[in-house]
């Protein structure tokens, strides 16, 4: 039976794990979680927050062959969702709002290597 989501693993250039330090640790201000010996030497980052209770884990793992998932993405629930637009955007990543689901407030943006991340954040009532 499943009983909780553990990670999100996300797919990242050769390379690229400057870049992807500098905008999930910076400015998204997760936290980066050490990997296993055997799991580093193949590159890439990951990154948490959240309580440890439960956590929001996203995994970048190194693809030779990268592409940018334009339609896969995670669903981050958020909290100062006007706040993280502004941060966001303050850093030249794209924000694009999309009002179609009820009850939330949402927009899409993209992380440097281009793969697309959903915010959403709950409304009251």
């Amino acid at each position: 039976m499943i009983v909780a989501l553990d990670h999100v693993q996300l797919a990242a250039p050769p390379g690229s794990e400057g870049l992807l330090r500098a905008f999930y640790g910076g400015v998204l201000a997760m936290t980066e979680e050490p990997k296993p010996p055997v799991l580093a030497a193949r590159g890439g980052c990951w990154f948490r927050t959240g309580p440890d209770a439960a956590p929001v884990r996203v995994h970048l793992g190194v693809e030779r062959d990268f592409r940018p998932a334009a339609k896969a993405h995670p669903g981050l629930r958020v909290t100062g969702i006007d706040a993280l637009a502004d941060r966001l955007a303050a850093h030249g990543a794209p924000v694009r709002w999309d009002d179609t689901l009820p009850g939330h407030r949402r927009f899409s943006s993209e992380d440097p290597v281009g793969n697309r991340l959903e915010f959403m954040e709950p409304q009251a009532g």
